[in-house]
């Protein structure tokens, strides 16, 4: 069996190729990947190369395919696993499955970025390969990265300081602020916090972006927050002169139980910690590339008024179970955190240059042949193309957002790769 994947050969050396996959184990899954999306912790792991933590210092001579938010069809199972999956089975993956050998930064075989892959027996023995029964690929592969959005709500804990115990989770019924919380995962972050079991009262998103906090507050609504009892405030911070005490005053003059951090910004950090109010969190979401990277954090509030921080890297596979869950029901919407679609062929230039490209998450179906295009420029490319002029208006009739529509023509009109 050929595949075609991108391989990462050491740092920002990426390479598209075909190549031969060895015949499957016993113990082991071919997959047919569809969709995977890029995120920024690939990026990192280019940029690093051998140094990254996760990916093998051999990879000049035994190059890895990149890509972890992947999903697709089991094409063939071995046979220790024909009791559980059957050909033509949908999946979606849940990467970090245990060790820091992971699938997207780790193995010769298996990645998203990719248009056959073989899945490992110690990704299915840890129950990492679900199965999928949704009616579009690409929310599986998004389902990946709501799983680690997912983890950090569940990270965040309170101090029940007379008992000396701990209560997981964000603070019920308190106060949530995302700080830089309109890019991709800040927006899924806001989707899940209005929509989810254990909501906040009041979430404040805040972010220097103006285009980018219009857009969320056309995608995450303050009405539909309102109709899930969560008072949901946007805020620019560049246009604010003293930002805590803004925020806190949008709080009642009082601290927040709940921070998150979603970009790696030291002065980010430190606001962060200002904003916490007796026994509040902070949870660091964002995963930054320099491994000295750090920020002052108020020891004295740490003590007397009992400041909690956390982070998470990655989901388990409880979180992406509940991503899965929760899109399929309707109650969470991943198609918001899209905002460019591509093939196999983009992946090079778009994961090399993904933090100068401006938007949200950028989604490759691995079998076809497409620049990373916006989908904001879909009609503009429609005056001279119909291809994108169907797709243009298959988005508008989505509220201007991807969708399952969407994906079914492209597969079905797109040049293949």
């Amino acid at each position: 069996m050929k595949t075609k994947a991108v391989r990462l050969y050491g740092k920002n050396d990426l390479k598209l190729e075909e190549f031969d996959l060895p015949e499957i184990k016993d113990d082991e899954i071919l997959v047919r990947v569809i969709s995977d999306s890029i995120c920024m912790s690939s990026y990192k792991a280019v940029v690093q190369g051998e140094n990254h933590k996760r990916v093998p210092e051999y990879i000049s001579t035994n190059p890895v395919i990149i890509g972890h938010e992947f999903c697709g069809d089991i094409v063939k199972v071995g046979a220790k696993w024909q009791g559980k999956y059957k050909e033509g089975d949908k999946f979606g993956i849940q990467p970090a499955y245990g060790p820091l050998q992971t699938p997207g930064y780790s193995f010769p075989f298996v990645g998203g970025d990719s248009t056959y892959s073989i899945i490992p027996n110690a990704i299915i023995e840890a129950d990492c390969l679900i199965k999928y029964d949704g009616d579009a690929y690409y929310k599986a592969s998004l389902a990946e990265p709501m799983s680690c959005i997912i983890a950090g709500y569940h990270e965040n804990y309170h101090s029940v300081y007379e008992k000396h115990t701990h209560t997981m989770g964000i603070k019920e019924g308190g106060a949530v602020a995302i700080l830089a919380g309109v890019g991709p995962m800040g927006l899924g972050a806001i989707d899940y916090g209005i929509h989810c079991d254990r909501k906040p009262s009041l979430m404040v998103v805040t972010d220097i972006d103006q285009a980018r906090l219009d857009r969320a507050a056309t995608l995450l609504t303050v009405k539909d927050a309102e109709k899930n009892g969560v008072k949901l405030i946007y805020v620019n911070t560049s246009t604010v002169e003293d930002p805590v005490s803004y925020l806190k005053s949008l709080n009642g003059g009082n601290g927040y139980d709940d921070v998150f951090v979603y970009a790696p910004v030291s002065a980010l950090v430190e606001q962060g910690d200002a904003l916490l109010g007796e026994g509040g969190c902070l949870n660091f979401f964002a995963g930054p590339t320099n491994p000295q990277f750090s920020a002052k954090f108020n020891f004295y509030d740490v003590h007397y008024m009992f400041h909690r921080i956390t982070g998470t890297s990655g989901g388990n596979t409880d979180d992406l179970k509940e991503a899965l869950k929760l899109a399929g029901e309707g109650k969470i919407n991943p198609s918001i955190m899209i905002s460019h679609v591509g093939g196999l062929d983009s992946v090079i230039d778009t994961t090399l240059n993904l933090p100068n490209i401006k938007g949200a998450k950028k989604l490759v179906y691995t079998h076809i042949s497409m620049p990373m295009t916006a989908i904001s420029d879909f009609a503009k490319l429609g005056e001279t193309d119909p291809f994108y002029k169907d797709l243009a208006e298959i988005c508008e009739r989505n509220n201007g957002i991807w969708s399952a529509e969407a994906e079914k023509y492209l597969l079905a009109n797109a040049k293949k790769i």
